[in-house]
């Protein structure tokens, strides 16, 4: 059974840091690429940032750029994805999905994702 698994999430101040992890097990997902996403209460989801499946490109939507960094760690055939988060921002709020694209194609449209998290809930406050 393929499972992303998200953990991290919380209550942080502000200018403050967070990292999410993303375990990914039930397939190889040695070979998919993995991304990560977020949706606000009211909002659609939105791309927040995206690596390929052997780490060495990295994709980020602008509002991110900068400030927060994914990178994916893949040992004897288990994957975990992770995302710093820096400097963190109220607007950041959100429940963030992990999520994994089987073949090559656009990492930043969620309808083309083939696996998702449950999802992490994030909250920033001032």
């Amino acid at each position: 059974q393929v499972q992303l698994v998200e953990s991290g999430g919380g209550l942080v101040q502000a200018g403050g840091s967070l990292r999410l992890s993303c375990a990914a097990s039930g397939r190889t997902f040695g070979t998919c690429d993995m991304a990560w996403f977020r949706q606000a209460p009211g909002k659609v989801r939105e791309f927040v940032a995206a690596i390929n499946w052997s780490g060495g490109s990295t994709y980020y939507a602008d509002s991110v750029k900068g400030r927060f960094t994914i990178s994916r760690d893949d040992a004897r055939g288990a994957v975990t994805v992770y995302l710093q988060m820096d400097s963190l921002k109220l607007e950041d709020t959100a429940v963030y999905y992990c999520a994994a694209k089987i073949l090559p194609g656009d990492l930043t449209a969620a309808s083309e994702m083939d696996h998702w998290g449950k999802g992490t809930l994030v909250t920033v406050s001032s």
